[in-house]
């Protein structure tokens, strides 16, 4: 199969063949810089575009991402009230009458492993200070990452 840019469900289709194809056609490792190991490496940049593009993920809300951090440590809230400060606190913040503080985040990031990005997700009451915000977009990665967050 020729690789190119991925435009439709059939293309997609066939792209998937391919790899799967690639993957299963040895028991050995494929070598990433053999003719197989260029192809399989390609299709999949490809192919990850195009599912970027037509399948966005759903993301998940930093509630959500709590809740069900609980029910998988078989936890209550009233195990987690330390990182908040108070059970009424928890409750409050569960219910989405009290947004997350950095140190709340921080926390739960630490103790029960829920990724900063999710805690963060829709988070836009986190604000910096005006100083530190024009100290941290003077480094160009963070300034094109912020932008391009921007505009999304």
């Amino acid at each position: 199969m020729k690789a190119k840019i991925i435009k439709t469900k059939e293309d997609y289709d066939k792209a998937c063949e391919r790899i799967y194809f690639l993957i299963h056609s040895t028991y050995k490792l494929i070598a990433p810089n053999s003719e197989k190991g260029e192809e399989l490496e390609l299709l999949s940049c490809l192919v990850e575009i195009y599912e970027r593009e037509n399948f966005p993920l759903k993301t998940t809300s930093p509630i959500e991402a709590i809740r069900f951090r609980l029910d998988q440590m078989n936890l209550t809230q009233s195990d987690i009230a330390p990182l908040f400060g108070s059970k009424s606190r928890v409750s409050e913040v569960l219910h989405g009458k009290r947004p997350l503080t950095l140190r709340m985040i921080q926390l739960l990031n630490q103790f029960l492993g829920i990724p900063f990005e999710i805690l963060l997700n829709g988070n836009t009451s986190l604000k910096l200070e005006a100083i530190k915000e024009r100290t941290l977009l003077k480094s160009e990665a963070i300034k094109n990452y912020y932008s391009n967050k921007q505009r999304r």
